[in-house]
């Protein structure tokens, strides 16, 4: 049989001058050449783009659309070209959400396995956490202080977006009054049309009760009427503030806490039902740092101390924060002209965290004339991260990150998701610990699994899946990466091997990788 080829003829894409070649099919071709000799234009912008181009081609006009045109390489013909797939080196993924575990999408599978064959504990005291039933929510709530106001709120639609339209009319026919959408309550009588295309949170007032005693029967019906509107799950507001949650689901007796349906979502940073609530998701804050702003203590307020941007002219005359400066030295006693590493600690704190909230009498004179203003000083700190949330300057973020340091999030400790998710175990670790190992030895614990017969039925599939996927990252070579390892820190060749992995994984055939 002879041999196929892939027949190239006349490229001049870039710097290439009417080449002219036939590359063979099915085996392992090499360019190699000096600097700007064209093998990128040959490989890439050559038979890539007319591979990628000739099979969009193919497609119908409505998936065209959102896929957007891709222009013809200048080139004669080619013959014999295969649907190409490109694997460089420069379409590294430095999103700082993206993970070794989330580009080959074994995470996904992870989050999956944990949320339908893992065991949830309680975030506070780590027991095992199980059902709970009406009679104990019941008991629950009559145990708060008589008198105390409560309403039972049916949370019908958690985080999706629409304006859902039926949802509120079949409130509204069942009799119901009240909704609370994204935490403002209305009247079901009036029209309500939420944003389409936003996120809704939206809770239907079954019952607004006082607690005292007489109204267990009201309460158990109400509460068995929330359960069947929003399967299992109940939402108590409290006339403090303060929100609780009790499901069917999962609670802790011991400590009364309620953890929510453990669903996939659950175990994804990059969503905000399952991403720490302090650094959402990301694992680690950028905050400002005492010693970048004020980097030589030995200096005065008024000699320059305090570097940041905003605070260089704090000891100038005419300025606004140099007359609150001012007003703290006179209600505090203390002197600018101080060596700022001579101040006694309560001055310290003050000037970096502000009065909390007593206000001090500031003399200022403006353009607009002279006045005294009550001002309550927050802090440098608070005012400089006030002024870089605040600031639509990418110059300004960029000059105020200067002054920031990277730290580990004080809530998660780097592990990205809320405590209730990784209260959820699997052979007795949780998601991140089972990420966070280098790949061989998570290749060793999913191996190792101890699981119950119904764990096994449901996790089956799931497991082979993942172990398919790590075989192929073993293959090429990745065995020493961990899950969790941030895609931003890969080198290239790395990055490469991953998306080589992930295609591998894929099982296509006839495909032309380049």
């Amino acid at each position: 049989m002879a041999k196929q080829y892939i027949k190239i003829r006349g490229a001049n894409e870039h710097n290439l001058k009417n080449i002219s070649l036939n590359i063979p099919r099915n085996e392992l071709v090499v360019l190699t050449g000096l600097s700007g000799s064209g093998k990128s234009s040959l490989a890439f912008d050559t038979i890539y783009a007319e591979g990628q181009r000739r099979y969009m081609e193919s497609l119908s006009s409505y998936a065209r659309q959102f896929l957007g045109q891709m222009e013809k390489p200048d080139v004669e013909s080619i013959e014999g070209l295969s649907p190409a797939i490109s694997i460089d080196q420069k379409s590294t993924n430095r999103n700082p959400r993206s993970t070794v575990g989330t580009v080959t999408e074994i995470y996904d599978y992870m989050r999956l396995l944990y949320a339908r064959a893992g065991i949830p504990h309680c975030p506070k005291c780590g027991k095992e956490i199980r059902k709970q039933t009406v009679d104990q929510i019941v008991d629950q709530l009559l145990a708060m202080p008589e008198r105390t106001k409560i309403q039972l709120l049916a949370p019908v639609v958690r985080g999706r977006k629409g304006e859902h339209v039926k949802i509120l009319e079949q409130a509204r026919r069942s009799g119901y009054v009240r909704v609370r959408i994204d935490g403002n309550l209305y009247e079901l009588s009036e029209e309500i049309k939420p944003e389409k295309n936003i996120k809704h949170n939206i809770e239907i007032v079954v019952d607004r009760l006082v607690v005292r005693p007489g109204i267990e029967k009201r309460l158990t019906d109400s509460i068995e009427t929330v359960m069947t509107l929003a399967n299992g799950l109940l939402l108590v507001d409290v006339t403090d503030g303060k929100v609780l949650t009790f499901s069917q689901s999962f609670s802790c007796p011991d400590c009364g806490i309620s953890v929510e349906e453990v669903e996939p979502r659950s175990f994804s940073f990059n969503n905000p039902f399952g991403a720490c609530p302090e650094c959402f998701g990301l694992g680690y804050k950028m905050e400002f740092d005492e010693d970048l702003m004020i980097p030589d203590k030995s200096l005065s307020i008024k000699e320059g101390a305090i570097v940041v941007m905003g605070w260089q002219s704090c000891a100038d005359k005419g300025s606004f924060t140099g007359a609150i400066l001012d007003a703290l030295a006179k209600e505090y006693h203390f002197d600018l002209d101080t060596p700022f590493e001579d101040y006694p600690e309560d001055i310290h704190d003050i000037l970096l965290h502000g009065t909390e909230g007593k206000e001090v009498k500031v003399h200022y004179k403006g353009q607009r004339g002279e006045g005294v203003y009550d001002v309550a000083f927050e802090g440098l700190l608070k005012n400089v991260d006030r002024r870089y949330r605040e600031t639509f300057s990418e110059t300004s973020k960029a000059e105020y990150e200067t002054y920031m340091r990277i730290t580990p999030c004080p809530l998660c400790h780097g592990q990205r998701l809320k405590k209730e998710s990784l209260a959820v175990t699997l052979g007795d670790k949780n998601i991140y610990q089972a990420t966070d190992m280098s790949i061989v030895k998570f290749r060793e614990f999913i191996d190792q699994l101890d699981l119950t017969p119904m764990q096994k039925a449901i996790g089956g599939p799931i497991l082979k899946e993942i172990r398919a996927r790590v075989s192929f990252l073993i293959d090429v070579g990745l065995e020493y990466l961990s899950m969790s390892r941030a895609t931003g820190t890969l080198s290239g060749g790395e990055a490469q091997r991953i998306r080589l992995a992930t295609q591998i994984g894929s099982g296509l055939v006839g495909v032309a990788y380049i």
